[in-house]
């Protein structure tokens, strides 16, 4: 890494860890029913804080009659946003340090200014968020949004790492599993957010049986009905009970789908030699899989549900490595057996394991 590019670097792993904190304090947020903490956006009760003294909470009251101040909830959710509109600072010097040194030291332009885009549609949906009272495709689709920030910072981060993996010759069937993994992850996370924006966690409390069924009553139209009206509060969900079940137990067979999908990649990147990359997919997704139960198994402990978000992420940020790792560089085609003989490393493309010798 140059001396030029490294303020950029360092840049771009502070607002990563920023977004990660980020999205830890949006699922603590959730999970403490404090999404409407604060009636109005972007200030609690038109204050830059959560009123505190008898004539702030005389003005609250006679401002919002409806939505008494809860002071714990009030700072939950404003202590979110004051992180997050520090990442948004920080995500705007980035911006401007790309259009500074654009077209030098590789520096990359387009994925800064599309973290600087999502970032301020992050923004209006915290926003909706608040306004249309937690309307359940808002809140995933600005879960789904802090996700996007977080992988999006990332990469950006290893853009600017100046460490570009050495020329390697990976199977296209390897690459496109790895592409497929990270589709499906985002697809969970989508499931995850649908989950919490419809308070259906607990909707099955058993295990590896739902409702003491392996198929229980579940309404499966309603539950998906990504039609549902704007209008009334949102705050402990608006669904009956097989309309939950069947979005818990979709997340539940979503999750046996994606580790399934993993566990089938970590065996293909160690036969690639990348048994650092395996066992760091291995490692989370136990950790993970093991979040997952324990919120069953122990009835949601908010501990372990905001860590089971940090999870998730971790899972995203992990599958993003093992991406850009194996695209970092277009296969060899190696045509012969004396190229096969003078470079006894390479990989063939038809996914067969490497050859130390030619018979």
């Amino acid at each position: 890494m140059s001396a030029t590019s490294r303020p950029g670097f360092l840049l771009a792993c502070a607002a990563t860890l920023l977004a990660l904190l980020v999205v830890l304090l949006g699922a603590y947020t959730r999970l403490t029913h404090a999404g409407l903490g604060c009636p109005d956006w972007p200030g609690c009760y038109g204050f830059i804080h959560v009123p505190a003294t008898e004539a702030q909470l005389a003005h609250a009251e006679a401002r919002f009659p409806d939505a008494p101040v809860e002071a714990h909830k009030g700072w939950n959710e404003m202590i979110h946003r004051y992180f997050a509109g520090s990442l948004g600072l920080l995500v705007l010097g980035l911006a401007a340090h790309a259009l500074r040194r654009r077209g030098r030291d590789g520096q990359p332009l387009k994925l800064p200014l599309l973290v600087l885009a999502v970032i301020v549609a992050q923004a209006a949906f915290g926003m909706w968020t608040v306004t249309l009272k937690l309307w359940p495709q808002v809140v995933t689709a600005h879960l789904l949004g802090g996700f996007a920030t977080l992988g999006l910072l990332f990469l950006l981060a290893l853009r600017l790492s100046g460490r570009v993996p050495a020329q390697a010759p990976y199977a296209p069937r390897l690459r496109v599993l790895a592409a497929a993994c990270l589709a499906l992850a985002i697809g969970q996370i989508a499931l995850g957010g649908w989950v919490s924006s419809n308070y259906a966690a607990m909707a099955c409390i058993d295990l590896p049986t739902c409702q003491g069924r392996w198929w229980p009553d579940m309404d499966f139209a309603a539950g998906f009905n990504l039609t549902q009206h704007i209008g009334p509060n949102y705050l402990g969900g608006q669904l009956d009970s097989e309309a939950r079940t069947a979005i818990h137990l979709s997340h539940r067979l979503g999750a046996a789908l994606l580790s399934l999908a993993l566990l089938t990649l970590a065996w293909r990147l160690w036969r690639h030699h990348l048994a650092g990359h395996a066992g760091l997919l291995l490692l989370v997704l136990a950790l993970q899989v093991g979040l997952g139960l324990s919120n069953v198994l122990f009835h949601l402990p908010l501990p372990v549900a905001v860590a089971h978000n940090g999870g998730g992420a971790l899972l995203l940020l992990s599958l993003i490595l093992v991406n850009y790792r194996l695209a970092a560089h277009r296969p060899r085609v190696a045509a012969t057996d004396d190229a096969l003989r003078r470079d006894p490393r390479w990989l063939p493309l038809d996914d067969t394991p490497p050859r130390s010798r030619v018979a």
